[in-house]
């Protein structure tokens, strides 16, 4: 398997924590996404390397997702007010 950075396997832990280091894969992995896209919309590869291609794209494509669904995540909850707050703000108003 490749061992290049954005083929490793972006961690929601690290993504979470805010590791930017997690944020550099995932833009790893979503410039090798369109790469991949590109060489396989010319239609030039032997269907060797386009089965190999897709293979790898689907691989990049679910580790993009689950980075934007624990981000979707941490928006949500720095979204979501605070119980505290939120019985503060009733009882002012």
């Amino acid at each position: 398997m490749d061992s290049s950075p954005a083929s490793k396997t972006i961690n929601p832990q690290t993504v979470e924590n805010g590791d930017p280091s997690a944020i550099t894969r995932y833009e790893q992995a979503l410039a090798e996404l369109e790469q991949i896209v590109a060489r396989l919309e010319t239609g030039e590869q032997s269907l060797e390397q386009s089965l190999k291609d897709y293979e790898r794209g689907v691989e990049l494509e679910r580790q993009c997702q689950r980075a934007l669904d624990e981000a979707e995540r941490r928006v949500a909850a720095i979204n979501e007010p605070d119980a505290d707050e939120t019985g503060r703000d009733e009882r002012s108003s």
